[in-house]
């Protein structure tokens, strides 16, 4: 893979990372809340842009505490650490491998400002707790004793949504409820992207 790919795919990843996880351990929901939370699991996403197909996969490990989000994100198969992002409420800062850090007041801004264009942020955000908010403003929730349609929506902002496995609750551990395990999403063309599907699989917490 070209350098320069490598590296917007790690901005890519590291800001999607932190959009996917950021609030997990701030908003109650079937991942439960608490301050300090470890996750780890690999993200694909595939885009199209200026008529250019985009499509890499990464690893990323993820720590919580009341203070800050701290994400990193690994190349295979190495998994060495090509950029991290950290998360306080004031600021988001982005480092990747041999640059100068970049910082904006949050992660909407910062991804406007590394990408040029912005991460669904605020959506995102909401997938990992199963739940969106569908067309006309609706709370959805997904089931994960359903399948199939039952547990996919469209968006208020066009992403349409598919909570495709979940993991098995683990009575007297880290997860007493079920959590997702496998989150597909897409949407069509937006801004200077002609299209964009982003797969998550979450990592099995002990």
């Amino acid at each position: 893979m070209r350098a320069h790919v490598m590296r917007r795919a790690a901005m890519v990843f590291a800001l999607g990372s932190a959009a996917l996880l950021s609030g997990c351990a701030t908003t109650s929901g079937l991942t439960g809340a608490g301050y300090d939370v470890e996750l780890a699991g690999r993200l694909n996403a595939a885009y199209s842009k200026e008529g250019r197909d985009e499509n890499i996969t990464v690893r990323f490990i993820w720590q919580q505490n009341a203070e800050r989000t701290d994400i990193a994100i690994q190349a295979p198969p190495l998994n060495q650490t090509v950029a991290t992002i950290s998360v306080t409420p004031r600021l988001a800062t982005l480092t990747e491998s041999g640059k100068a850090p970049r910082s904006a007041t949050d992660i909407d801004a910062l991804s406007t400002q590394a990408l040029g264009w912005t991460l669904p942020v605020s959506g995102m955000r909401d997938w990992l707790q199963g739940r969106a908010t569908a067309a006309g403003g609706k709370p959805f929730v997904a089931n994960p004793a359903a399948d199939g349609a039952a547990n996919s929506v469209t968006t208020a902002d066009g992403w349409r949504v598919s909570w495709v496995s979940w993991h098995d609750a683990a009575p007297g551990g880290k997860s007493a409820v079920q959590q997702p395990k496998r989150i597909d999403a897409e949407r069509g063309a937006t801004g200077k992207l002609d299209h964009m599907s982003i797969r998550v699989i979450i990592e099995a917490q002990n």
